[in-house]
């Protein structure tokens, strides 16, 4: 639950933003990270001291709902001589380290980043007449702050994020997100680290999609260079009816010479998939691999939850371009992250750390496996394919209803347990398929419908009984029930 009331409404439950002149015993009083990035929005708003704010009545470290305390929003005049419109300007407190004292989040020194390193911020095009700024922006971002508490993955500028809904909840064609540097916030050192912002930015089913294909940063270069589409500060305007593509059909030309040159960023999605070990019988649990062991689903170790993981993220660390993942407010479809050194990839961890002892569990090579995708996540194998392992990377699906993942790899990608000898290997509930190039090639012919599943009625099997591989799309009910 939250409530609306000005930034200086009295009490510990929305501490007032101190003037820029606020005497030093006031200041004490304040949240020295809340002090901090106050002073980064009074540099931005100095005629706006006071902002109305959205406050959670019960804060997360008290047991409420919502992770972030506040969300102060301004009004923003843009600058209609660079194609700038007005618009409001929302900015969280929460997910970076507001207090110091570890009740949200440990601390971990100055240098480092202040709590998850990061607030969010979202622009929304002002309407005509309208007198206050809209709050079901700040639920928005609440949502978002719960899949990063929850999950502990982090956003970074590139990022997608699929919401499978009108972020309004109207019949608006926005209906997903990418992320982005807002332009205007710069980076804040706290006491406790450092605070980036990154801006939320609305996009079209056809974005998103393209921003999967390619990157998120390549189109949101595109929406900065379409004024009514977001321009240069990439402004939401909830009123959008036409993606970009539709108001300029040669950015489609940009985005396919992307493709075919970059590949794709998107390295994983969390999914609704499952995979069964066809080398051996059903009932041998010591070495068959289903979703689940009776109505118990097997565990990823600590070692592999950390490998996959760390395969998504570490690109951040290197020259990436990272891209993020479906959630909707419903449920968590899942965080990816990429990176693109070169053109072998890397499955090695630096994590030394297990829930369960790492070189306790064996690898196997398997015969034989049948992979289970429901429609969603079946619809992104051409893009596994053609944009990741044609270009030497990986793909993984980690999946959301059982413990367990699976990571396609190309011949190129360098740590895999996987090999052209043994092409199908599980570590746990880990299991790696290697392809190569030309079975890729085939497999994107064979698989041709599914970017068009629309077409098509489930369940849908396709077989190669040659290679032993067997992959099934599946509804949505098989992967909810209790086995699964």
């Amino acid at each position: 639950m939250a409530e609306l009331r000005p930034s200086v409404a009295p009490g510990p439950a929305a501490p007032p933003a101190p003037a820029p002149s606020a005497p030093p015993a006031f200041a004490s009083l304040f949240p020295p990270g809340l002090h901090a990035i106050y002073g980064e929005c009074r540099r931005l708003y100095p005629d706006q001291p006071n902002p109305l704010q959205v406050t959670a009545i019960v804060k997360y470290w008290l047991g409420g709902p919502d992770p972030l305390d506040y969300v102060s929003m301004y009004r923003n005049v843009g600058s209609p001589s660079a194609n700038i419109p007005e618009h409001w300007h929302y900015i969280s407190f929460g997910l970076s380290d507001l207090y110091g004292d570890s009740r949200v989040h440990e601390f971990t020194g100055t240098d480092g980043p202040s709590g998850f390193g990061f607030e969010l911020t979202f622009r929304l095009k002002r309407e005509t007449g309208e007198s206050a700024p809209p709050t079901w922006p700040a639920e928005l971002m609440q949502g978002l702050a719960r899949y990063v508490f929850q999950s502990e993955n982090t956003f970074c500028s590139g990022d997608h994020v699929s919401w499978h809904s009108p972020l309004d909840n109207s019949e608006s064609r926005i209906q997903h997100m990418l992320l982005t540097e807002d332009p205007q916030m710069q980076p804040v050192q706290t006491p406790f680290g450092v605070v980036t912002f990154l801006q939320i930015v609305g996009v079209c089913t056809e974005e998103l999609h393209s921003a999967q294909q390619w990157n998120g940063q390549g189109i949101l270069e595109l929406l900065r260079t379409v004024p009514v589409a977001g321009g240069p500060w990439l402004i939401t305007d909830m009123r959008r009816g036409e993606t970009i593509f539709e108001i300029d059909p040669h950015l489609q030309e940009r985005v396919d010479k992307g493709i075919e040159t970059d590949g794709s960023n998107l390295s994983g999605v969390s999914a609704k998939c499952a995979w069964d070990d066809l080398s051996r019988p059903p009932e041998d649990d010591e070495d068959s691999r289903s979703i689940c062991i009776g109505t118990q689903p097997r565990r990823l170790s600590g070692k592999d939850t950390e490998q996959i993981r760390e395969t998504l993220r570490r690109g951040l660390e290197i020259n990436s371009k990272p891209v993020l993942p479906p959630i909707n407010p419903q449920r968590q479809n899942g965080l990816t992250h990429d990176r693109t050194p070169s053109r072998k990839d890397s499955l090695e961890s630096d994590s030394s750390t297990a829930i369960i002892p790492h070189e306790l569990i064996r690898t196997r090579q398997l015969e034989s496996v049948h992979l289970k995708f429901n429609q969603e996540s079946g619809a992104l194998i051409p893009l596994c394919l053609r944009g990741r392992l044609l270009h030497g990377r990986h793909f993984t699906y980690k999946s959301i209803t059982g413990d367990m993942a699976i990571t396609f790899v190309s011949t190129g990608v360098e740590g895999a347990f996987a090999t052209e000898e043994h092409p199908y290997a599980a570590h746990g509930p880990w299991l790696q398929i290697l392809l190569t190039e030309e079975f890729v090639e085939k497999m994107l012919e064979d698989l041709e419908d599914l970017t068009s599943p629309e077409e098509f009625k489930l369940p849908k099997e396709y077989s190669w009984p040659e290679k032993k591989l067997k992959v099934s799309i599946l509804p949505d009910v098989v992967f909810d029930s209790p086995l699964h």
